[in-house]
Order: C-alpha cells, then structure tokens, then sequence
C-alpha cells in the first residue's frame, strides 16, 4: 500500500541555531528538539534529565482532597474497600497499583474485575452487588467509571461509596460519587491533562502518602506498573507521563516487582534492557490476553504477587492465553479479509464494518486494527454477546472516529472510547442502519489525506550526519512514545550498491547497501524484497528510515530501519 510521507516543517533557522550552540549539538538535533517543543536550555535539561521532583502536587487535580479524606475515613474505620478497575493492561496495573499500596497498612482489602463477556465494560451492577454482599462500603474504580451516572447512584442507594480515577472524557454529567478524579474534568486544573487510568491511581496513591506521611518509596515502587500502563494504553509520552515512564522503565530493567520480573522471562524479553516497544509488544499482549479469552482476575494476581512460585504459575497461564488470542485473532482476521474482499460494494466504501456471530468477542479490537493494516480506512468489527452486537471500532491516522460513532448513537444502546478507539452495543435489528450511519458520515468527514497511511518524517538529512554521537543523543530522547516518536528521517536520491540483496527464509525482505554521495550505510527493509528490481540496475531511489545500532561480535555499527523506499522520479 502507498504511504504518503509527511515531512515537518524546519523550524525557525535562528532558533535552531542558538539552541545548537547551547547544548553544543548539530543543527539537526537542536532542529528535533524544537520539533518536540524543546527550544531552550532550561527545557532541554529538563527533557534529558527527567526529575521526580517535576511532578506536580496531586492536590491540584479537582475533588483530591474529597477522595483522600474518604480513603483515610475508610482506613481509620477498618471499612472494607474493593479496589475495582478494567479488564485491559491500564486498568489490571491501576488495581494492582491501588492494592499493593494499601495493603501496606490495611488488611480489609480485595479486587475486583468485571467480565468482558457476562458484564461488559466499566462499572457493572453485578459488581456493586458484590460489593454490597460482602460489606464493602467504599469502591475505588481506576482507568473506568467517569460515565456511570446511573450505576453510581444505584451504588449510592445501597450506601456503597465510589472513589473514581478516570481519565477518559466525561459525559455531560458527572457520576455523584465522593471524589473524581479525572484531568479531562472540565473544572479540572490540574495542569497534565494526558495520564493513563494508572497514573490517576498514582495520584491519588501519592497524594495520600503526602498527607499521611507514607515514606515515598512506597509510592516510587510503583512506578513500574504506571510505565507499562502508559505504554500499553498509548497515551502521549509527554510532560509527567514522560517522567513516570523514564523512572517506570529504569524500575522495570533494574528491579521490577516479582510478577513483572517472571512475566519479563515468561515472555523472553529480559534479554536486552526493556524499551517502550517492548512492553507494548511483549507485555501487554500478555496482561491483556487474559481478559480476553478468561477474566482478568490472573493478570491481576500476578502483578500484586510476591511469591516467585505463584507468579510463575500466573505468567505461564497469561503466556497461554497469550497463544489462544493469537490463534483467535489469526482465524477471525483471515475469515474478516474473506467478507471483505468477496464483497463487492466494500471497494466503493470509506468505511469496514463486518459482523459474525461467531467470533469471540475478546480479539475483535485487534482484528479491526488488523483490517486497517490491510484497507485502510476507519473500521468496526461487530459479534454477538448478551444477545446483542457488541463490537470495536479503530480508527485511521486523524480521523475523529468517537465523533463518528456519536453521530450515530441514536442506534446504539451504549458506546464510549476515544478518536482512535470505541467500544459499542446495539440491537440486531439496528445493525443495517448503523452501517448506514457511520459509512455516511465517515465520508461526509473524512479528507482524501487521511485515507492513505502516512510516514511523519522529522527530516530530511544526508548520511554525513549520522555520526555516533547524533545516534547517542538521540537515544537520550528516549522513552519515545505518542508525540516523542523515534525519530524518522529521509535521505533522498540514493542508489544501492551490489552488496544489496533479497534476504529472508522465504525471500521477503530486502538488506539494503545504499550510497548517497556523502557516506554509506546498511539497512534492513522487512517485507520489502519486491522493492530490489527496481534498485538493482542503479536507479535512484529515495529511503525513509530510523537510525538503529547493531551490536554483533563484540562490534557495534549504526544501520537504517526501513519504514519505505521508493524511486526518486516516481512522485
């Protein structure tokens, strides 16, 4: 499929200049510092060197003082509190985080998880009257809640308090709960405005330290588990998630706790220290992968376990789960590429909406992220739970699909998410109408732009200038993230010499030799090998690339990691 490449605007000459001779960097590495919103000495120190001490007070975030008094009330009386989150990995690590932190002084504790299959999404009655069965008087729901108005005053009727920490986008009403916490509040100052359902639950956690004097190792413990949330929910690796995440990760690769620790072996990703990447492609599969095919419940007991046979047993069970969602998630995206291609008014559509009763409804998110990949353009996959169409929605780069869901919500029983991903319900009978709905006012809505995949390319550079130490500063950007992306460069009119060559046990991928007047280097194009006749005769091509360091017999070069090629004169 043909990628447009996006490259960014220079920034202003001068500034990029001055900052250059501040920090004694090339004039390429002050420009992407500007590019991320880094023009100044003091931000640059800043940005490379993270501080906890940068975080802000938790007791800026609206209703922090509400709910910290009640936690204190319910720890005095010896309530008992269920600590209730998500079936995902942001909200498995927030209830994990809110437990282990309690259970430092306060026995009269359990968790709860709701089903993804018996009770759906979010706060459910089934879950308050488990609560109310078993004496709970105070709930903590993380990463879920900010729109259960009506649940959260049938808890209120049955003298159960809720302490929420959200970070979704609320509704028009707020739930009557004692506290809320959520940045995305409309009367909420608090200035970071992007953490992850974890990082509230941090929040709250250190807020209650400060008050009461907890030492704060207790809380800095922590800070694993809000790592992986933030790089497992996508959330933007920016101003305090940037923080949390740099120490989350020095945690993770130094001494993780002991559930983390075996699930990082369990899933042979201990081998070279843990990035970003690694923990949304290693871990979070697997945290997510039991609420997908069971419950949540053992991804849960294996982040709060600390003895190293149970986590063991835990790791290898989510590890198992792990391999059913992907044989899951294969089938059903083969069976989904079928409908599409068979069906012949999909090719005039904006729009991939497809529906079989049989799929299991815990892989159908990655299935639709997995048609995009294929056609893209924004995209529902549909099943049948609780005797309704249930599904997930995932959208194309800048596209708004919430609001497209929204507009038809007239036909939908509930939905909720984000612009890049929803969840939604609606009757059978409904089901031809919404994929009328949605098909029109994608296509009222979308630009021509945003229905080609996009490269953002930060610029354009010759070969010259990936010396080791442009390699080493950039690696110092890390942990890169949504809006701190590793950078991407371009190089254009190159030409590959005969030590280029078609590589790969079945012949697939490309392991490019180029030359662009200026230096020479090597890359690997995956996937790419149908690329080689075009370069082979020496024409020239242009390659847009990360730069990456390769480590082999004791010797360490820099090479390129293709992201597209394509022939000079062809745009």
């Amino acid at each position: 499929m043909e990628k447009i490449w996006r490259i960014k605007e220079r920034a202003d000459k001068e500034k990029v200049k001055k900052l250059a001779q501040q920090l004694n960097v090339s004039e390429a590495l002050a420009n992407l510092l500007i590019q991320r919103k880094v023009d100044t000495y003091e931000q640059a120190k800043s940005f490379f060197r993270p501080s906890l001490d940068d975080l802000h007070d938790p007791f800026l975030m609206k209703d922090m003082e509400l709910a910290v008094t009640r936690l204190e009330q319910a720890i005095y009386n010896k309530e008992k509190i269920l600590v209730y989150g998500d079936y995902d990995v942001d909200g498995t690590t927030s209830v994990a985080l809110m437990y282990s932190f309690l259970a430092n002084f306060h026995s009269h504790l359990d968790f709860y998880v709701p089903d993804r299959y018996t009770e759906g999404y979010g706060v459910s009655y089934k879950g308050i009257d488990f609560a109310a069965e078993h004496n709970y008087s105070l709930i903590i729901a993380l990463d879920c809640g900010i729109k259960a108005v009506e649940k959260i005053d049938y808890a209120n009727e049955k003298k159960i308090d809720f302490i929420i920490c959200d970070h979704h986008t609320p509704g028009d009403q707020l739930p009557k709960a004692v506290a809320v916490l959520d940045p995305k509040r409309n009367d909420c100052n608090y200035p970071f405005k992007e953490l992850s359902g974890c990082g509230v639950g941090f929040k709250l956690v250190h807020a209650f330290a400060q008050r009461n004097n907890v030492p704060i190792n207790l809380v800095h413990d922590l800070l694993d588990l809000v790592a992986v949330s933030i790089a497992s929910d996508i959330v933007p690796i920016v101003g305090e998630n940037r923080i949390l995440a740099y120490f989350g990760l020095k945690k993770l690769n130094k001494n993780p706790r002991q559930g983390l620790q075996t699930l990082i072996k369990v899933a042979g990703a201990g081998e070279t220290e843990l990035t970003i990447t690694d923990v949304v492609f290693k871990l979070g599969p697997r945290i997510n992968a039991a609420g997908r095919i069971d419950t949540a419940d053992a991804s849960v007991r294996l982040l709060i376990s600390n003895d190293a046979e149970k986590a063991l047993e835990m790791a290898q069970k989510i590890n198992h789960y792990n391999t059913s969602r992907q044989n899951l998630d294969h089938s059903i995206t083969a069976q989904a590429l079928n409908m599409i291609e068979t069906d012949e008014d999909s090719k005039e559509k904006n729009t991939t909406v497809v529906f079989s009763p049989d799929w299991h409804k815990g892989v159908i998110g990655i299935v639709a992220s997995r048609l995009i990949e294929s056609f893209y353009r924004p995209t529902v996959v549909l099943t049948e739970s609780n005797g309704k169409v249930s599904g997930s929605a995932r959208s194309v780069e800048g596209f708004n699909l919430y609001e497209a869901i929204d507009a038809c919500s007239h036909l939908l029983d509930s939905f909720g998410g984000h612009k890049f991903a929803a969840g939604l319900t609606l009757d059978f009978e409904k089901l031809e109408k919404f994929k009328e709905c949605f098909e029109k006012k994608v296509r009222e809505t979308i630009t021509p732009e945003q229905c080609l995949p996009n490269i953002e390319v930060d610029m354009e550079i010759p070969f010259a200038a990936i010396t080791a130490k442009f390699h080493n500063i950039i690696n110092q950007m890390e942990p890169f993230g949504p809006e701190n992306l590793a950078p991407v460069f371009v190089t254009k009119n190159v030409k590959a010499t005969n030590k280029t060559k078609i590589v790969g046990k079945t012949s697939e991928h490309l392991r490019i030799e180029a030359d662009d007047g200026t230096a020479v280097f090597q890359g690997i194009a995956f996937g790419m090998a149908d690329f080689f006749e075009k370069i082979k005769d020496g024409n020239s091509f242009d390659i847009c690339y990360h730069v990456v360091s390769n480590t082999f017999n004791n010797r360490t070069i820099l090479q390129l990691f293709v992201k597209d090629l394509k022939i000079s004169s062809e745009y």
